[in-house]
């Protein structure tokens, strides 16, 4: 451990996370002369290596939070067309791909994490004993929509507070349970190929103000349980939620025995294969079942901003 980093992980166990987050966060929404967002925008630009030749707009945000959670060209992320693959939700750089190991443990990068914190719910983490992880990073250059990894519906997402820790290489070594700390919000996708129950986890970090989510109204996710009844149904690529500033996601999927991996690190793109059921991809490449796919109109969207 450096000097530097150890300064760094003691400055900020003592900064006010949440009131600077919640700050920037009113900041980024502030709206500001056209002079202002040229500027801003375009340093942002460059500094991080922004194509805005796949973006809705390539100018005109009237806010920071408007450009940060920009809207992408139909087709800019094609959803990959396999109907037994499951596809990451979110563009970033996948931080850990692994089985959850007995008792509800996920390991990322040599740090254990209790499923039980990512998911807020005890019951929900046992039942994930056969299941796979994936964390993926989203740094400030990545799109931050995240989209529907698999074909279901949404009955039920959880919100729960928690801390504003960075969830960059300081937090991640100094920070005890950094992921199960921060606030999170899981969405919950029961599957209609039989894939049981796929969850995506929004983790929130320092800076991160809040997280919007779809069927729920208002600026931010409010804290508790919010159950849909009828539930809300999703193809593959729909969009499920916003980051309004940069942080990370957390798939669960079920049945890992019945899975496998199609990419397990390295950066990656929203849709994606990450997972793969094999009998179902035999079973896409008979023409009944190309048939059935093409009638759906799932297969083929691409992700839409």
């Amino acid at each position: 451990m450096s000097v530097a980093s150890f300064a760094a992980a003691q400055i900020l166990g003592v900064l006010p996370r949440a009131r600077i987050s919640h700050a920037v966060g009113r900041l980024a929404d502030y709206q500001w002369p056209p002079w202002v967002a040229r500027s801003v925008v375009g340093a942002y630009a460059m500094a991080f290596g922004i194509d805005f030749g796949e973006c809705v707009l390539s100018s005109g945000w009237e806010t920071f939070d408007e450009f940060f959670t920009r809207a992408l060209r139909p087709g800019a992320r094609p959803v990959d067309p396999e109907p037994g693959s499951i596809v990451s939700p979110a563009d970033g750089t996948i931080d850990a791909m692994a089985r959850v190991e007995w008792p509800g443990r996920l390991v990322v990068k040599g740090r254990e994490y209790a499923v039980s914190d990512l998911l807020g719910d005890e019951r929900e983490a046992r039942r994930l004993s056969d299941a796979f992880g994936c964390v993926i990073y989203l740094s400030p250059r990545d799109y931050h929509r995240v989209h529907a990894p698999i074909k279901g519906t949404i009955s039920r997402i959880r919100s729960m507070p928690g801390d504003y820790y960075p969830v960059n290489m300081i937090g991640r070594r100094h920070v005890r349970n950094l992921l199960g700390r921060n606030r999170r919000v899981a969405i919950e996708i029961e599957t209609d190929r039989g894939h049981g129950r796929v969850t995506v986890v929004m983790v929130g970090a320092l800076i991160v103000g809040r997280i919007t989510a779809t069927g729920i109204a208002g600026r931010d996710v409010p804290s508790g349980v919010h159950v849909f009844d009828p539930p809300i149904r999703v193809e593959r690529g729909d969009e499920i939620g916003r980051f309004h500033l940069g942080s990370t996601v957390v798939l669960f999927a079920d049945n890992a025995h019945a899975l496998e991996v199609v990419q397990a690190s390295g950066d990656v793109r929203c849709g994606r294969p990450l997972l793969r059921t094999p009998d179902m991809g035999l079973e896409a490449s008979s023409p009944d079942s190309r048939s059935t796919t093409d009638a759906s109109g799932g297969e083929e969207r691409g992700v839409m901003g």
